[in-house]
């Protein structure tokens, strides 16, 4: 069977047009319709002889594979986004701001109504074209229950955006960390982890593996019902192909995920990915970040500080989150602690391929949210200076009889069995 080249003109014509009604007639060519994935092998970025300028690329070997991509007009990015309005900003990284917008079923054929993020590329920013490529690269071909959905992008002379499904529930980085937000269960921890770590094991295991290069939490993005999705995928890299190992690249990411031999020797293999899962992991069981400033000296690197004490169960409950107040498997606790000591193994041959990732946290996921130790409801006393004569009386009178005297406190303790405490779920449950 015959192959037809598509040009890199063909695929992003906008970028080639200088006339702005050109360009206006040309974006009703509106979907962007590629061959079957069966076809084809995935393209890659090194089929592009020069992913850092559009204008120097010859063509394309193959066609991107199974995509329907729009394109989209800059007019119609302002359109739904408001003109790009503060009030849809939902957050700023790298690339640039992102905003929230909404497509509506009139904008044209084959799109439905939907909510949107827009992601535009910040001229002054720190990425540029080439990771706006690695998104369409990437984004364009591969899909997962697990990877963000890639609806479309738009290249007009200098600006380049994208457009993702939009997911309402924002980034694991921030329903994890933000200050006032409720609490994470145990439960929806391990439903996140158990999807990455699916989205991961996608990428790793294909018949062209991804080397993600940039897991982290604020790249993990969830929906109402918490299913995650990894996003961004500027830093990703094809893996090693043939005989080779591993693939040599400038070291890039974030600080406090990145794989102790990537940092040193810029070697990158999916094991480099296997500890970034580990850090997050750590995140999820400690409710801390991997990297704080503000904490102590010894525990700013959360790897370096709770790593040593992950081998041990009997230090687990110095590990967990205290937000969560005991409620959480202590066997699932333990199996993921065993799991994330592994992950962030100093040396990579030792960690385990995110297949074998899946199949541990799969098993965790039946273990209901149970309390750990003892429950204690702790009740203020009205009136202070009664509670004091009362004790001092007690005191008195023990010391009296011999009995060592009781400390004093301005509260009682009263211990409730387990069992008749309500699930933190259940609307009738007692809150502390």
């Amino acid at each position: 069977m015959t192959v037809k080249k598509v040009t890199w003109k063909s695929l992003l014509p906008s970028c080639y047009k200088s006339n702005k009604n050109t360009m206006a007639a040309d974006s009703e060519e509106k979907i962007l319709k590629l061959k079957p994935l069966c076809q084809f092998q995935r393209l890659s970025l090194s089929d592009v002889s020069d992913p850092s300028s559009p204008l120097s690329v010859n063509d394309l070997s193959t066609s991107l594979l199974g995509s329907n991509l729009h394109v989209f007009a800059f007019a119609e990015l302002r359109l739904i986004t408001h003109n790009f309005a503060r009030c849809n900003l939902l957050g700023e990284g790298g690339f640039g701001p992102v905003y929230k917008g909404f497509i509506d079923d009139k904008l044209r054929l084959g799109l439905k109504a939907q909510p949107v993020a827009v992601k535009a590329l910040d001229l002054d920013g720190l990425q540029g074209h080439r990771e706006w490529l690695a998104e369409i690269i990437f984004l364009g071909q591969l899909r997962h229950p697990h990877l963000v959905k890639l609806i479309g992008y738009c290249c007009e002379e200098e600006n380049r955006l994208l457009v993702y499904e939009y997911l309402p529930r924002g980034s694991l980085e921030n329903q994890l960390f933000r200050r006032y937000s409720a609490t994470l269960p145990w439960s929806t921890r391990m439903k996140i982890a158990f999807g990455a770590a699916k989205g991961l094991a996608f990428l790793h295991e294909g018949d062209k593996p991804v080397i993600y290069r940039d897991f982290k939490s604020s790249n993990i993005l969830l929906d109402s019902d918490y299913n995650c999705k990894l996003s961004d995928f500027g830093l990703a890299k094809d893996g090693p192909e043939g005989g080779e190992t591993h693939v040599t690249t400038r070291v890039m990411g974030t600080q406090g995920y990145a794989a102790p031999e990537y940092i040193m020797t810029g070697h990158l293999t999916t094991m480099s990915d296997v500890y970034s899962f580990g850090v997050v992991l750590l995140e999820l069981l400690t409710g801390k970040r991997s990297m704080d400033n503000t904490r102590p000296s010894r525990e700013q690197s959360l790897v370096e500080w709770a790593r040593p004490l992950l081998r041990d169960p009997k230090k687990l409950d110095r590990l967990i989150d205290p937000r969560l107040e005991g409620q959480y498997s202590s066997k699932g606790a333990q199996r993921v602690a065993a799991l994330a000591y592994k992950c962030l193994s100093h040396q990579p041959k030792p960690r385990p391929n995110m297949g074998d990732v899946v199949k541990i946290l799969e098993s965790v996921q039946g273990f209901e949210d149970e309390f750990v130790g003892t429950f204690v409801y702790v009740v203020p006393n009205e009136n202070e200076d009664s509670s004091k004569e009362f004790f001092d009386k007690k005191e008195s009178k023990r010391t009296e009889e011999g009995i060592s005297p009781i400390r004093r406190s301005w509260r009682n303790r009263i211990k409730l069995p387990q069992t008749s405490v309500a699930n933190s779920e259940s609307p009738c449950s007692i809150s502390v």
